[in-house]
């Protein structure tokens, strides 16, 4: 039976995010992964805390660059709220980092280093390619330009994402995770 074209892969939201919900569900039942969480060599610019179940430190799991980029790296170009045209985005995938640590939960709070700090629902990670972002255009970002990480949503691959409260989510200058 052809299907209409409501969406990516012909699923509509809605059937997206029961998709993503029941993947969720699935990840969140199975045994959190069983490799131990190195200790980082170089400085840490990622603390993931709270319902997780691979840790490294007393805070959590903490993450240095190198750790991040063992997750495999991921580009994304999309426009931003806060800046002109197209950006080039290059980082690691939430949901990557997400499942190294076993985390299981509803909602992430993304913490920035002058304490911002802004919920994400957890299956935005799932339904959508968010991206911890250390690279923009070619550039490894500094604290004076949104790095070391910015959390960035793939907009223009997606028109709701395009809408004022996802704009909160987009934390620059993160410094943790708070899985709840």
């Amino acid at each position: 039976m052809p299907r209409g074209k409501s969406g990516a892969g012909g699923l509509g939201a809605g059937w997206r995010w029961l998709a993503a919900a029941l993947l969720f569900a699935l990840t969140a039942a199975a045994p959190p992964a069983a490799e131990p969480l190195p200790q980082p060599t170089g400085p840490v610019i990622l603390v993931v805390s709270g319902a997780v179940a691979v840790t490294n430190s007393g805070r959590g799991a903490e993450f240095d660059r190198d750790m991040l980029y063992a997750l495999g790296l991921t580009e994304v170009s999309t426009t931003t709220a806060w800046t002109d045209g197209v950006q080039h985005f290059q980082g690691v995938l939430l949901r990557d980092v997400l499942e190294r640590v076993g985390a299981v939960g509803t909602t992430i709070t993304g913490l920035a280093l002058n304490d911002y700090r802004a919920p994400i629902p957890f299956e935005d990670a799932a339904l959508y390619d968010v991206l911890l972002a250390t690279v923009m255009n070619g550039a490894e970002m500094q604290v004076r330009d949104r790095g070391p990480l910015w959390i960035v949503y793939p907009r223009d691959a997606h028109p709701e994402l395009q809408e004022p409260q996802y704009n909160d989510r987009w934390v620059w200058q993160l410094r943790e995770l708070q899985v709840q």
